[in-house]
């Protein structure tokens, strides 16, 4: 009986030393885990850009009027916007549109009376704008020179003047938009 209860002390002993592992519970997935499981930020940045950004839809002027819009004369805008005003300016020859891309006065060539600081300060903020688009396409497409970006729009965006519109030749003149 001696022995038995030495043995069941000798067992209580030992169980006292045995303690079972330590468990460690991740929640996230290790460096290992999300390279084998792959990396979609560059999909997904993609994807919630071309979700979020506006674009045109053509309509028929018989669809605008289903809905509701009435079409108004295109030489009369009601509100106009500072596109309009450039346009008309550029109709005018008291704006150009320089072979760098940019506006500038051209008070020598204009055709009406304008008021000068307010076109200044129009020539300004669209120049301004211009700027800020070739800085985001830089920034969006970083392996292509900077020049080289200018160019292309440039060149895009002379198709797109109002025809009359004042714009600089290659060799430095100046002549009205054809079209």
């Amino acid at each position: 009986m001696r022995n038995r209860r030495w043995g069941v002390g000798l067992v209580l002993l030992a169980a006292g030393c045995i303690h079972p592992p330590e468990i460690v519970v991740v929640d996230r997935a290790t460096a290992l885990e999300e390279q084998a499981a792959g990396s979609f930020d560059d999909l997904e940045r993609d994807l919630s850009r071309a979700a979020i950004t506006p674009h045109p839809v053509a309509m028929t002027p018989a669809e605008l009027e289903a809905l509701g819009i009435k079409a108004r004369p295109l030489a009369e805008p009601a509100d106009p916007t500072d596109a309009d005003r450039v346009d008309e300016l550029l109709r005018q020859h008291c704006v150009g549109e320089q072979r760098d891309g940019l506006l500038i006065e051209t008070p020598s060539a204009c055709r009406a009376t304008i008021d000068a600081a307010l076109t200044a300060t129009l020539v300004e903020r669209a120049n301004h704008a211009r700027m800020q688009l070739w800085r985001w396409m830089q920034e969006e497409r970083p392996a292509a020179k900077p020049d080289q970006l200018r160019r292309n729009w440039t060149k895009v965006h002379a198709q797109g003047v109002v025809c009359g519109g004042w714009i600089q030749r290659d060799d430095g003149g100046w002549e009205a938009k054809r079209c």
